[in-house]
């Protein structure tokens, strides 16, 4: 039994304390989930109304490892070429 599970897609609808999320996945399961992995190592700040990745854990369908952020998800817009100091 290899312990991973498929990433499902879900929305974040809550931020908790110690860097946990309430998701709501498509099928509108609620889910606990932490960051993990280069999501957490590259500060991917996350907020209510984006779409992440979960990894559901095996023995307890409540709760889950946010593997990734969805793209598309953050509506600001990102720069698009160097700065130039004037």
């Amino acid at each position: 039994m290899s312990g991973k599970s498929e990433p499902v897609a879900a929305t974040v609808v809550e931020e908790r304390p110690s860097a946990v999320y309430a998701v709501v996945l498509e099928n509108q399961h609620r889910v606990l989930a932490h960051l993990v992995g280069a999501v957490k190592r590259n500060f991917v700040r996350l907020v209510p109304g984006d779409r992440v990745e979960v990894e559901l854990a095996p023995h307890d369908p409540t709760r889950g490892k946010i593997v990734g952020k969805l793209s598309g998800a953050d509506p600001r817009p990102l720069a698009t070429g160097p700065r130039r100091l004037l």
